[in-house]
């Protein structure tokens, strides 16, 4: 049996592109042979986009079509394509028609051969360079950086997924750029592939130099939160620790000072700096334990266990097996 196919397309008045994208991408997706769907998110749309796709709809029971009732961005618009899609595969794209359809077919083959996230590397990009290439090569070289994560473009909506992996994480902010590192983390196959870039014809874009910097404390956020969340203590009672011993340091300088230097402990700045770092780092320690009671909180409120499960082979507690992974 073959696996059905949702696409996901974001819409924010993009309604000049969208009647050459729903053709294109239906009939590329009949070539395929199997079932799917077309989810197209109007994210608040003022130019018409909504009605145009809910005309769609009516014509096309293959289309379905969400509609926010004002713009909440693209991670959310994403997120409800996640939440609606019935298929095995999930393959996310543009409505501006940058992005080529004809490239599916070859996202399609690589989740085929096992992997679990396909993205994809404009590698002829056709936007202009100052304001959007430049900051995004820089933005991209820092995040390969930070998650460990080697890829060439994050920016790129056009991915495909295997649709499992979203019932492990839910997206926020401009996180759905990020989407490759979660899935990293949590053990799933990752792969880029290159892919055709067109300039846009129609509408105009909605993406600036600020969306780089949102992305970049997002990363920070990823991170933070995919290495420390099971164990805050690390990161602030380390951070407590090393503010600590810097304390100690300066406060045996100030007496080094005192006795060899013969400068008055109370008028060497040092001995004020000590205790501040010591308190500091006290104050570090005490944030850490918090941290720690809150994890250990949420994840017994809630069930939740801090490991993902792939599959698993006569196990018999079948019931926690089904809330991380398939059972088989």
């Amino acid at each position: 049996m073959s696996e059905k196919i949702s696409v996901i397309i974001p819409v924010y008045n993009e309604r000049e592109n969208l009647e050459i994208l729903a053709s294109t991408l239906t009939g590329v997706l009949d070539s395929t042979g199997g079932d799917y769907e077309l989810i197209f998110i109007d994210d608040g749309s003022l130019d018409g986009s909504g009605d145009f796709l809910a005309s769609l709809a009516g014509e096309r029971p293959r289309l379905k079509l969400v509609q926010f009732r004002r713009n909440f961005g693209q991670t959310a618009a994403m997120a409800a394509g996640f939440d609606y899609a019935t298929g095995d595969i999930v393959i996310a794209i543009d409505a501006d028609n940058q992005n080529d359809p004809s490239d599916i077919p070859a996202v399609l083959s690589k989740l085929h051969e096992g992997y679990d996230v396909v993205s994809c590397w404009r590698k002829d990009r056709k936007d202009p360079w100052l304001t959007r290439r430049m900051p995004s090569a820089v933005a991209n070289r820092l995040i390969s950086l930070i998650s460990g994560v080697p890829l060439h473009d994050y920016g790129c909506t056009l991915k495909g997924y295997r649709r499992e992996l979203f019932d492990h994480f839910r997206l926020y902010g401009e996180m759905h750029r990020l989407i490759p590192i979660h899935a990293a983390w949590v053990g799933a196959r990752v792969v880029e592939i290159p892919v055709k870039h067109h300039p846009r014809t129609r509408g105009t874009s909605k993406y600036g130099l600020s969306r780089t910097f949102k992305v970049l404390l997002d990363l920070i956020t990823v991170k933070l939160m995919g290495s420390f969340s099971t164990k805050p203590m690390y990161l602030f009672g380390g951070a407590g620790l090393l503010s600590c011993l810097a304390g100690v340091f300066f406060a045996g300088w100030t007496l080094l000072d005192k006795f060899i230097g013969g400068v008055k402990a109370n008028r060497n700045p040092l001995l004020l700096l000590a205790v501040f770092l010591f308190l500091l780092g006290i104050q570090f320690i005490l944030m850490g334990l918090v941290a720690e009671l809150l994890v250990r909180t949420y994840y017994e409120s809630q069930g939740k266990t801090p490991y993902v499960v792939r599959r698993t082979w006569n196990c018999p507690n079948r019931e926690k097996a089904g809330k991380n992974g398939h059972s088989g």
